[in-house]
């Protein structure tokens, strides 16, 4: 697989995104449901902000991993939200997560009337290897 990330400014360095990505020669493509902070019973977090980020964030880490994949292979996220004022203080904790997977990704965010529940903040992911 090559991946090259397309980038005409150098704002979005901070913000651990890129403005494109584009990959050949792709063995696989994983398209990855929404993953929010929901327990593995089935239960809807009711948590603040932070621990559903987290939660949200090992949710899909362990979806892509299942499946054969690796979390560096993320090309797109999305992320929903129901406050990005709320989400917004702990954005360093997503940057932290996609530095340390050396992750270059494309990414939309999105702030939503409701989700699921309870449920404040979900990613979605379409991962490549």
């Amino acid at each position: 697989m090559e991946k090259r990330t397309v980038n005409p400014w150098k704002w979005q360095d901070e913000r651990s995104y890129s403005q494109a990505v584009e990959v050949k020669n792709v063995e696989s493509t994983l398209y990855c449901s929404g993953q929010a902070a929901i327990d593995p019973d089935g239960t809807s977090s009711d948590m603040d902000m932070k621990s559903q980020l987290e939660q949200a964030i090992a949710n899909l880490e362990q979806v892509i991993s299942t499946a054969g994949y690796e979390c560096s292979g993320i090309v797109r996220l999305n992320i929903y939200t129901t406050s990005t004022e709320e989400l917004w203080p702990y954005f360093p904790i997503l940057q932290e997560w996609i530095a340390q997977h050396k992750i270059q990704q494309a990414v939309t965010m999105l702030e939503v009337n409701g989700l699921f529940e309870t449920l404040k903040v979900e990613l979605e992911a379409t991962v490549v290897k």
